[in-house]
């Protein structure tokens, strides 16, 4: 708290005015961060016609977000705040899950997407294991590179939807 007093130019006084602790500030600020990448991530997939190079393009944002190594703010809020962390996991499918759906169903659409998959499971699933990547006893960020292991789990999770039209697209555009 004196360090962002210090940086803000003002007293810890003035910051207590507005947050009862630190806790609610750190809690006010990761909501905050999680309204921007949430409009960010929809305006990318509601932009890109082509759902496969939408899904890397949002990744692009979750690796930003998420950081690389142990001095990320993913892996300290996992750490020193985990009721923070779990309220926000909770929040994502929420938020994000109706664009995701669209996303399949426009890949479907264009033949890029199986017609025969459960648009509502599928979406379940991916938002679980994307879940995991962030784990940091699962992934230790030390031993990990998260956009490495995104690109992995997308390559993953792409395989098992797409036609032979849309692998023919995804082995091109990797």
């Amino acid at each position: 708290m004196d360090d962002i007093a210090e940086h803000m130019h003002i007293s810890k006084k003035t910051i207590y005015q507005y947050f009862g602790d630190k806790t609610s500030l750190i809690r006010s600020a990761v909501f905050h961060v999680f309204e921007e990448v949430k409009d960010n991530i929809i305006a990318v997939q509601s932009s890109i016609n082509n759902p496969i190079k939408a899904l890397y393009e949002t990744k692009k944002i979750a690796v930003e977000v998420l950081g690389k190594k142990e001095k990320s703010p993913q892996y300290q809020l996992q750490k020193y705040y985990p009721a923070i962390y779990a309220e926000i996991r909770k929040k994502e499918l929420s938020a994000f899950g109706e664009t995701f759906k669209m996303s399949l169903k426009k890949g479907m659409e264009m033949g890029l997407f199986r017609t025969s998959i459960d648009t509502e499971f599928i979406t379940r699933i991916y938002f679980n294991g994307f879940g995991g990547l962030r784990d940091i006893e699962l992934f230790p960020p030390k031993d990990n590179d998260i956009d490495l292991i995104i690109g992995k789990y997308i390559d993953y999770h792409l395989r098992a939807i797409v036609t032979p039209k849309g692998l023919n697209f995804l082995e091109k555009y990797n």
